[in-house]
């Protein structure tokens, strides 16, 4: 931050102290002022100063404060008014697409067609995820009672239908003294949040791979881990993974929009809470995502 503008706060100091140097230095006449004052007024006057002085920097904290939040609500506009427009830009022609594909079938093209279908599926995908994310933004969650477990073990359950007998996927949760407490949250957007992690477990991989599902509680939040023993992240990529649109360079043939992550932080984020990823190469990935306890009270 520059400095440079707030230069007008110098020129008290600046004419105080040419004056001050004019009469001490010249033979002009500099009378000796004598003033007599009690200790109590001298305290007072200090702390009056010095209350101006802070009141003053509060002041000019604030203004720079407000001009910052407001470039970066207008960017987070910006960015919204983009994603809108993609999203209605993409959505027709796509549709226009797919309906012809589905008049073309004959034998001598079918490749062909299966490789375009198959493109024009994963911009669908895309395009879903781009609405998603923008509504995410602007919209109202519903919060409601949720029992954390349930939902988990919903997860859990839908997810080891996707993987098969191909990986294990363990589920941990608390019972003594007491198990997982009800959360005030969206059931449907937390539910895809935590699927959207485990998924992506799945996806990165391998068979005979392991995938865990560990909760736990220390009274003001809850805390899921999503652990994998995959090829890991490289330490260039960490920080990025959360970004819109990021593929990193091990997601090089494997299906997904490069939302998924990004789905994640928004939902959670809009539940108070926070996302974090810690990852090995050769060792796996730990995502944590972790939630404020609010009181339940009956809805």
């Amino acid at each position: 931050m520059s400095f440079r503008k707030f230069w007008f706060v110098l020129i008290p100091l600046a004419l105080g102290s040419a004056i001050g140097a004019i009469l001490n230095l010249t033979a002009l006449s500099n009378p000796i002022i004598v003033l007599k004052i009690d200790l109590g007024t001298v305290i007072f006057l200090f702390g009056l100063i010095l209350s101006t002085i802070i009141a003053m920097i509060t002041f000019v904290k604030f203004q720079l404060d407000s001009i910052e939040n407001e470039a970066l609500e207008e960017a987070a506009r910006d960015r919204r008014q983009f994603i809108s427009l993609l999203d209605h830009e993409l959505k027709n022609p796509l549709t226009a697409i797919m309906a012809g594909l589905a008049n073309l079938n004959t034998d001598h093209q079918q490749s062909t067609l299966d490789s375009v279908e198959t493109q024009v599926q994963r911009l669908s995908r895309l395009v879903g995820d781009l609405r998603k994310l923008s509504d995410l933004e602007t919209r109202s969650i519903e919060l409601g009672r949720v029992d954390l477990a349930v939902l988990l073990q919903d997860v859990h359950d839908l997810s080891e239908d996707r993987a098969g007998s191909e990986r294990l996927i363990s589920l941990s949760m608390p019972q003594a003294p007491w198990p997982l407490p009800e959360i005030l949250a969206d059931r449907d957007l937390l539910f895809l949040a935590i699927h959207n992690v485990v998924d992506n477990a799945i996806k990165f991989t391998k068979p005979g791979d392991t995938i865990e599902i560990r909760a736990s509680e220390d009274g003001s939040n809850v805390r899921i881990e999503i652990a994998d023993t995959g090829p890991g992240i490289p330490a260039d990529e960490v920080d990025q993974v959360w970004g819109e649109l990021f593929r990193g360079k091990g997601a090089r043939g494997i299906p997904g929009s490069g939302l998924g992550l990004a789905l994640v932080q928004a939902i959670i984020r809009r539940h108070g809470g926070t996302t974090a990823i810690r990852s090995q190469i050769d060792k796996g990935t730990i995502i944590t995502i972790s939630l404020p306890v609010r009181i339940v009270t009956e809805l």
